[in-house]
């Protein structure tokens, strides 16, 4: 019976690990996306991403959603690169 409460611990700490990783991750997501929001350059792949990751959460699947999370991070930081970078990328253009 000690084994088992001891078990039972041990997958509950690894349980609320995960999730406090999503979290983490997740938050860093949705401040990377509310950042391409303002640069008015928000990308659709990323809420679909956010969404899958917040879905994969809800069912239990914190190693899937961190990882969604930490992709849609990935792609709001690329859209943030794309909007600044593009702001002065035009007068780089050479008119003919």
């Amino acid at each position: 019976m000690r084994n088992l409460m001891q078990k039972s611990a041990l997958v509950l700490s690894l349980f609320a690990a995960g999730a406090d990783e999503f979290k983490a991750a997740y938050a860093a997501a949705e401040a990377a996306n509310k950042e391409a929001g303002k640069l008015r350059n928000q990308w659709t792949t990323t809420a679909n991403t956010l969404a899958a990751a917040k879905k994969a959460a809800d069912a239990g699947d914190f190693d899937k959603a961190t990882a969604s999370a930490k992709e849609a991070e990935a792609l709001a930081k690329a859209s943030i690169f794309q909007a600044t970078s593009e702001k002065t990328r035009w007068k780089d253009l050479e008119i003919r």
